[in-house]
């Protein structure tokens, strides 16, 4: 079996899909692993430290690809004007990673037309079996991590309480929207660095995690909120009545707020907007407002994409683009692993092959296409065994 890995061409993208530990592994599970020459440079891995570890340095992409059983990747296969990523590819390869499923039907159907196997990692269940295949969770982490740090530095103040004989400084008052794994990550940072946090989510039963880690919940009082979250633990869209209790509690919270950081998504569907230009408007000058869903519209009003905008009150909006990227490092260790752990799903240990079962939930809910069709439900394709396709 051979294991390709070419560089990534998405512009910004630093993290690479393999390390030199899990060269290691997917030699022990029978690849012959062939990597791009400098794929891992923007994330500190030298070509040489693949090559000790058991991998081949191909001089190109193409090259790298070429007969691939497996290739892995962060980014979708590049599919724009004179680049073509599918065409360097085998039919009957299987092609792994991050490729945005809702938002790319088009390329979900250039991938079934290259008669690759693809499979979407953004998918995998959250089921405690999948845990250590869980991309969103590894990379979310990070994100919500460095969003304070970058905060932190654009802020024009220290985040804790500071005693001394020239007077006392009072902490920064970070608030955090959102309390799935970034949210989390975020509220425990801005904790550590000294700063008063708050949190809120919709969902009541991240109460408990918010405190455990030193926040204040923020709590609209709503029957509705029992009900807001979906089997998959993710938030749930939620009525226009709640939204109007939520706005109001939240205007006059983010008045007295310096930081605001907001990681709020729901899949499938564009980030629900919950900071409104007329809280933004309510902040006071020189606060800063971190928004980690710009990448899916945004939760704040006037975020752009990749800029940073200034509002009249002097309130500083930013929507970094692939904030993970800017910890490529540390990104790459977890993703690598995760990818390690999903492929070793498919391979028969004893024929040394790989084995797509699609009984198997896991493979079953992240498999966008197979044999020349699309064949996840959500997204045009026939719907599999009951068993297959719960979750």
């Amino acid at each position: 079996m051979k294991l390709a890995v070419p560089k990534e061409i998405w512009p910004g993208e630093k993290r690479v899909a393999i390390t030199p530990d899990t060269v290691k592994k997917f030699t022990g599970l029978g690849f012959e692993v062939v990597i791009e020459t400098g794929a891992g440079e923007n994330a500190s891995i030298a070509d040489d430290r693949y090559i000790d570890a058991g991998a081949t340095i191909a001089k190109t992409a193409r090259v790298a690809t070429d007969n691939a059983d497996v290739v892995l990747k962060v980014r979708p296969p590049m599919v724009e004007g004179k680049i073509n990523e599918l065409a360097t590819y085998k039919k009957g390869a299987a092609v792994i990673g991050l490729f945005d499923p809702y938002d790319r039907a088009e390329l979900i159907g250039k991938m079934a037309e290259a008669g690759v196997t693809s499979f979407a990692m953004e998918l995998v269940p959250r089921i405690s079996r999948a845990q250590s295949m869980d991309v969103l969770s590894s990379q979310s982490n990070l994100a919500g991590y460095r969003s304070v740090i970058d905060a932190a530095y654009e802020f024009g103040r220290i985040f804790p309480m500071m005693m001394t004989a020239a007077g006392t400084l009072a902490p920064t008052r970070v608030v955090i929207v959102g309390a799935g794994v970034a949210g989390l990550q975020a509220i425990a940072t801005a904790k550590r660095m000294g700063a008063v946090v708050s949190a809120f989510d919709v969902r009541p039963a991240v109460k408990e995690q918010v405190q455990s880690l030193g926040g204040t919940f923020i709590e609209v009082e709503d029957d509705e909120a029992e009900t807001a979250e979906t089997a998959g633990g993710y938030a749930r869209e939620m009525s226009d009545d709640y939204k109007k209790k939520q706005a109001d509690k939240l205007k006059d919270v983010l008045a007295k707020t310096d930081i605001v950081i907001t990681t709020a998504l729901i899949p499938g569907r564009p980030a629900p907007e919950i900071v409104t230009a007329d809280m933004v408007a309510g902040m006071k000058d020189g606060s800063i407002i971190i928004d980690l869903a710009a990448e899916r519209g945004g939760n704040v009003a006037g975020v752009k994409l990749g800029e940073t905008t200034i509002t009249a009150n002097g309130v500083k909006i930013i929507g970094p683009a692939n904030i993970v990227s800017s910890v490529p490092t540390d990104a790459t260790a977890m993703y690598a692993r995760n990818l390690l752990n999903f492929v070793t799903l498919m391979v028969d240990g004893e024929k040394k092959e790989l084995a797509f079962n699609r009984e198997d939930q896991i493979i079953a809910d992240t498999m966008l296409t197979h044999d020349g069709k699309i064949v996840h439900p959500k997204f045009g394709g026939e719907a599999m065994s009951e068993e297959a396709s719960n979750g």
